[in-house]
C-alpha cells in the first residue's frame, strides 16, 4: 500500500490537506500549535476541490477527530454552502459525516435532521445510535428526553441506558432502576456504571442497595470505588469496606495456589476459560487481537507464570505504570468520569473507559482531575468467579494461541 504522500505530488493541495490532517489528529501534546480556525478553513477548501467520496470521508473524519468533545464552535469560512452540498452526496457516510460536523458547527438544521434519523424507527439502527451519540455530545436536550423511549427498542436500549451518563436527566435513576430486573447481564452492568458518573444519581443507587431492589452482587468492584470516592462513609455503611488487597496479598496468592494447581489446570477447559475472559477481562484487556484497549495486550505479557498472573489479577496496583493509572474527573456540570489518558492537548483531555474506549472532556468543563495511584483494573476480581470458571480461565490465559469460543 502506498504511503498517502505517494499518492498526490507535492504541489497538490489534496497532499497538503493530508499532511495538515496528519498533523491536526495524530499529534500529541501540541497538536494544538496548528491554528485551529486556518486549518479548519483549508481542509474546507480542500473539501470544495474534490468529488471523491473516500478522500472527504478521510478529510471529515480527520476533522471529527480534530474536534472531538467539542461544542458550537465557530464554522470555517465556506463551510455552509460546502455542507449543502455534501447533504445531497450521493454517499451516505459522506452525508453523516457532514452533519456531525455541523452539529458541532452549531447549525440547527443538522440537528433537526439528527434528531428526525433518531426517531425514525424504520431508519438503520447503526445510524441511529450515531444520531444519538452526536445530539448528547452536544448537550442536547432533546435527544436526552428520548431515552426512555429508546429504551423500548432493543438496538438501542446500551447507547440510551449510556446516553443519561453524557447528559444529566432528573428521571434517569427512577427510568433505569425500574427497569433494571427486566434487563440482560450487559445492560444491567451499563445501569450500575451510569448511576456511578453523578452525585444524585448514586444517592438513587445507594438508596436501591439499602432497600435490596440492587444485590452488592451486582455492583462490581471498580463501580464500587467510584462510589465510595462520591459518597464516602454512607457507602461504606451500606455497602462495607472498599476492600484493598495489598495488605494481605501473599496470603491471597497463597490461597489460589492451591486452587490453581498443575492437576487442576491439566484438566481445564480453555474454551470455557476464554467465555470467562470475554465476560470479565475483554472490556479492558486484548488478547489473540480481540478485546478493549484500556489496560496492557496480554497477548505478549508472562502469562506463563502463575505467580504472574496471580500477581497482577489479585493486586494490580501493586505496581502501576503512570499509563494505567486512574484518572478521575469531575465536570462543571456534575459528571464524574474514572478512566486511563489516552491523550491530552490544549483543548481538551481523552480517557480511555470500561464504558467507551474515548471519552472527550474540554478542559473548560472540568472542575476537578485527580490522579490516583490505583489501577483501573479492580481489585478482587477472581472473587466473584467459581472456582471452576477460575480454574478455565487460568488455563486460557496461559494458552500460546487462540482456541475456540464455548458455547
Amino acid at each position: 500500500m502506498k504511503h498517502a504522500a505517494s499518492c498526490f505530488p507535492l504541489c497538490d493541495p489534496l497532499y497538503c490537506a493530508f499532511a495538515l490532517l496528519i498533523a491536526m489528529t495524530c499529534c500529541s501534546g501540541d497538536a494544538r500549535a496548528i491554528d485551529e480556525p486556518d486549518s479548519l478553513a483549508l481542509l474546507v477548501e480542500t473539501l470544495q476541490h474534490t468529488e471523491d467520496a473516500g478522500i472527504q470521508t478521510a478529510l471529515m473524519k480527520g476533522m471529527l477527530k480534530g474536534l472531538e468533545g467539542q461544542r458550537e464552535v465557530a464554522p470555517p469560512n465556506g463551510w455552509r454552502d460546502l455542507s449543502t452540498d455534501l447533504a445531497s452526496s450521493e454517499d451516505r457516510l459522506v452525508r453523516n459525516l457532514s452533519n456531525q460536523l455541523s452539529q458541532i458547527f452549531g447549525d440547527r438544521a443538522a440537528v433537526q435532521i439528527a434528531l428526525a434519523t433518531l426517531q425514525n424507527p424504520s431508519a438503520e439502527p447503526g445510524a441511529r445510535r450515531t444520531a444519538l451519540r452526536s445530539l448528547l455530545m452536544q448537550e442536547n436536550k432533546e435527544a436526552s428526553s428520548l431515552l426512555e423511549s429508546l429504551l423500548n427498542e432493543p438496538a438501542l436500549t446500551l447507547d440510551a441506558i449510556r446516553g443519561y451518563a453524557i447528559v444529566e436527566n432528573t428521571t434517569a435513576p427512577a427510568v433505569l432502576l425500574d427497569r433494571f430486573a427486566k434487563l440482560n447481564e450487559t445492560q444491567r452492568r451499563a445501569v450500575i456504571e451510569t448511576l456511578a458518573t453523578r452525585k444524585n444519581y448514586a444517592e438513587a443507587l445507594l438508596t436501591a442497595v439499602i432497600q435490596k431492589t440492587i444485590s452488592h452482587d451486582d455492583i462490581p468492584v471498580h463501580v464500587a470505588r467510584s462510589l465510595y470516592n462520591i459518597l464516602g462513609e454512607r457507602f461504606v455503611k451500606e455497602f462495607g469496606k472498599v476492600r484493598t488487597v495489598s495488605a494481605d496479598r501473599e496470603k491471597t496468592m497463597a490461597k489460589y495456589r492451591e486452587i490453581l494447581t498443575p492437576a487442576a489446570i491439566a484438566m481445564a477447559d480453555p474454551s470455557r476459560g476464554r467465555a470467562v475472559f470475554k465476560k470479565t477481562c475483554a472490556s479492558c484487556h486484548i488478547l489473540y487481537d480481540e478485546g478493549g484497549k484500556i489496560g496492557p495486550d496480554l497477548t505478549g505479557s508472562n502469562r506463563a507464570n502463575l505467580d504472574y498472573i496471580l500477581l497482577n489479577s489479585i493486586d494490580p496496583s501493586y505496581d502501576v505504570p503512570d499509563s494505567y493509572k486512574v484518572v478521575s474527573i469531575v465536570t462543571v456540570a456534575g459528571r464524574i468520569l474514572n478512566g486511563v489518558l489516552a491523550e491530552e492537548d490544549a483543548t481538551r483531555v481523552v480517557l480511555k473507559t470500561v464504558e467507551q474506549p474515548r471519552v472527550a472532556i474540554l478542559r473548560k468543563d472540568i472542575a476537578q482531575r485527580r490522579i490516583s495511584p490505583k489501577s483501573m483494573m479492580p481489585d478482587g476480581q477472581f472473587d466473584k468467579l467459581k472456582q471452576q470458571e477460575l480454574i478455565d480461565l487460568i488455563k486460557y490465559l496461559r494458552t500460546t494461541e487462540q482456541v475456540e469460543l464455548a458455547q
